[in-house]
């Protein structure tokens, strides 16, 4: 069975940084992408950025390129968002997600699994 676990959300004042953390079990994780998306009240689930299996792809949503960095580490099964100059409109929940076949832009329809999602609350 496949576990997404996420951690490292929390409140963060306009500007600073957070870094998500993605750990996976009940799956051959080099096999799969790793992605995050992200869902504030009342809207629908956004893609956030995805990184291909091998590592050697990413894809980030026009609205967080250039503030925002995904990475894996195979060895520890864990993928990592690194958030920085946030903004109050990166306030969301954040879900990682994972597959074995995608194209960009990326949907939800492409997802195997999902993680519990971590709150990310960005202050002005």
């Amino acid at each position: 069975q496949v576990q997404l676990v996420e951690s490292g959300g929390g409140l963060v004042q306009d500007g600073g940084s957070l870094r998500l953390s993605c750990a996976a079990s009940g799956l051959a994780f080099s096999r799969y992408f790793m992605a995050w998306f992200r869902q504030a009240p009342g809207k629908e689930r956004d893609f956030v950025a995805v990184l291909s299996a091998s590592g050697g792809r990413t894809n980030y949503a026009d609205s967080v390129k250039g503030r925002f960095t995904i990475s894996r580490d195979n060895a520890k099964n864990t993928a990592y968002l690194q958030m920085d100059d946030l903004k109050p409109e990166d306030t969301a929940v954040y879900y990682c997600a994972v597959g074995t076949f995608y194209r960009v832009p990326l949907s939800t329809w492409m997802v195997d699994a999902w993680g519990q999602g971590t709150q990310v609350t960005v202050s002005s």
